[in-house]
């Protein structure tokens, strides 16, 4: 689905921070997607696309990090955000900064300790397809305190959070009146306890099977799955490089 623009409060962007090279080669060749490699003055980050529509970021890991995917929410003021996060009890892990004429960025913490970025657009929207194969799906916070993160995303998006039972688990759809944005679980007791409370990102497949498949054939890693849910069959993976995202065959009417 194709999308010109992106509401306030919506997550608007995902990237990932690993070796960039082996990145490019690993999501062109699962996705399909175009990755060109970026220039000096943007770190070498290259802007993935399909159709000639921006669809995820790949950017270069950080020193002392491990590779990961970061969500951004779209806003009108960074630096109004980040004001927010500090009176709610988070952090502002980078402060709001220009990336060129493509917007304003900036990544905080929940007090949980899940990371998360905002992006204030300029000339970059964020992502122009959505929610159809090789596109961005859906973000969902796991953590070890979803009270705790109830108040903090009212406070910091204006979130509103509707809890439903969801197998042995409940399940918390963030809501911006009635849309549905995005989602968040407790931290499963069977996820190691070094995993930190965090941000995962959603990729939509047409085929969960044949993209298990080519997770495998790329050098990536199946964590689970493929596991049935009311959004889709899905799968837990990594990429090469260890960073771990999501994978769903989208169920017929979900995310259209």
């Amino acid at each position: 689905m194709e999308v010109s623009k992106h509401d306030e409060g919506v997550p608007s962007w995902v990237d990932v921070g690993t070796d960039i090279d082996k990145g490019r080669a690993f999501y062109s060749g699962l996705f399909g997607w175009d990755a060109p490699p970026g220039t000096a003055d943007t770190a070498f980050y290259s802007n993935a696309t399909m159709r000639g529509k921006p669809v995820a970021g790949i950017g270069p890991q950080q020193e002392g990090m491990p590779p990961f995917w970061t969500t951004y929410v779209n806003v009108a003021n960074a630096d109004d955000v980040a004001e927010k996060v500090t009176a709610a009890g988070g952090q502002v892990m980078v402060a709001p900064m220009d990336v060129l004429e493509y917007g304003r960025m900036a990544i905080f913490a929940d007090p949980a300790g899940a990371a998360f970025g905002v992006w204030q657009p300029g000339s970059h929207r964020g992502a122009e397809i959505v929610n159809e194969p090789g596109a961005f799906s859906w973000s969902e916070l796991v953590t070890t305190d979803v009270e705790g993160s109830k108040k903090f995303y009212k406070d910091v998006f204006g979130w509103g959070a509707e809890t439903q039972s969801a197998g042995p688990m409940d399940y918390t759809e963030w809501k911006i009146g009635d849309r549905s944005v995005g989602g968040m679980m407790q931290k499963p007791e069977m996820m190691p306890a070094e995993v930190p409370p965090h941000w995962g990102v959603y990729f939509a497949v047409g085929d969960i099977d044949e993209a298990i498949a080519k997770v495998k054939s790329l050098g990536g890693t199946v964590l689970a799955g493929p596991i049935d849910s009311p959004a889709g069959k899905l799968a837990p993976v990594t990429d090469s490089n260890g960073a771990a995202f999501n994978i769903i065959e989208l169920a017929q009417g979900v995310g259209g």
